[in-house]
């Protein structure tokens, strides 16, 4: 038996992995950094609250890194980098499922459905809770409310699973159990 009533949990960096080996040689080709630059809180908060697109997101990085068909060729190839589905986690949140609902919690862009379809996860959680449809982000508390609530369950009946401590310390103090997700034994030793 689970002894939580719900499962919260991120996406990226826990069930969706990237190729940052190909992101790694993107950068190094073009002498660009993508990185850096994609992630700066200014430009990536917006998408990420839905008060712009992804596509929007894309272009105000080209433009930060000078907008010349250099730039532009290599966000070309970085929105296309390779991601899959770490079957291990996705078993293991199924086999949870089986008891309590699952809730996709994440930071996200308006882009979440297609690629949540193009990984055969359009029906795999309960719910998703996606920053660019609420309008809040982790670690925003109100976007943990938010999935408690479509879970129907009390915060402090919530299991939350982030592979980026400061969401999870955020979760921790609504009164969740909070897992900081770096493997897959991370996960195991609670829903295992």
């Amino acid at each position: 038996m689970i002894p939580f009533d719900a499962v919260l949990c991120d996406l990226d960096g826990v069930l969706r992995h990237f190729d940052h080996a190909a992101q790694a040689d993107i950068e190094a080709r073009y002498g660009l950094p993508l990185m850096e630059t994609a992630f700066d809180p200014e430009l990536i908060m917006p998408a990420t609250l839905g008060q712009v697109s992804e596509a929007q997101w894309v272009e105000s990085i080209i433009a930060a890194l000078g907008g010349d068909e250099r730039v532009r060729q290599a966000m070309a190839e970085f929105v296309t980098i390779r991601f899959w589905v770490d079957e291990e986690v996705r078993t293991l949140l199924a086999r949870a499922q089986a008891q309590v609902p699952v809730i996709l919690v994440t930071n996200a862009m308006d882009t979440l459905e297609e690629h949540l379809d193009l990984l055969g996860l359009t029906y795999f959680a309960d719910d998703v809770v996606s920053s660019a449809r609420v309008g809040v982000a982790k670690p925003d508390r109100r976007i943990y409310e938010i999935a408690a609530e479509r879970a129907g369950a009390a915060p402090e009946r919530c299991l939350f699973v982030d592979d980026r401590l400061q969401n999870v310390e955020a979760a921790r103090s609504l009164g969740m159990t909070g897992v900081h997700y770096r493997s897959f034994q991370d996960l195991a030793a609670v829903l295992g």
